[in-house]
């Protein structure tokens, strides 16, 4: 065998035991609705499409997805979650986009006799009612190889929107 030939340990093919362990990618999908909702569904719909599109470089690059689904159907839910606005994205506990617009949600609105904002995302200056795919593919992969953020979410102060005390009044409303 000469000083290039590859002896067959360890790149680690698991021949010496040594299978390097997975690292974890956690996205937390929190929402309000996806029985009526557009946004909250066509949030779920592109975060399935963009994890499908990447999951061969994850998978490579030796990580492991979690997904979270997460129905925030109380203030106590939001509270613990540090729920902001609906839908929103999470990787390893940071918002997929920092910024966090509103517009009227008709959907939100019907579900509980309010009227209620849901969270719009602006990528490359175009604002959309649902994140783009490629916004989701661009975070997941600056979260793997370009590092995160500073600041997640846990080390923020929390106090719950109006917008969401108004979503949750209005459905304890309805059920009265």
């Amino acid at each position: 065998m000469n000083d290039h030939e590859y002896n067959g340990c360890c790149a680690c093919g698991g021949c010496c035991g040594g299978e390097q362990e997975k690292k974890q990618l956690v996205i937390d999908f929190l929402y309000l609705d996806l029985s009526v909702c557009g946004r909250c569904q066509g949030a779920e719909k592109n975060l399935e499409e963009a994890l499908a599109e990447v999951s061969g470089v994850l998978d490579a690059a030796g990580f492991a997805v979690v997904v979270n689904k997460i129905n925030i159907t109380s203030p106590e839910l939001a509270k613990k979650y540090r729920f902001v606005s609906s839908p929103t994205i999470r990787i390893n506990g940071f918002d997929l986009d920092l910024e966090v617009r509103e517009s009227t949600c008709q959907e939100c609105g019907d579900l509980c006799g309010e009227e209620v904002d849901c969270r719009v995302w602006v990528y490359e200056g175009i604002e959309y009612t649902e994140p783009p795919k490629a916004l989701i593919i661009n975070a997941i992969l600056k979260a793997v190889y370009g590092g995160q953020p500073q600041g997640s979410v846990s080390q923020q102060e929390y106090q719950l929107p109006e917008n969401l005390h108004r979503f949750f009044a209005g459905l304890k409303k309805k059920k009265e």
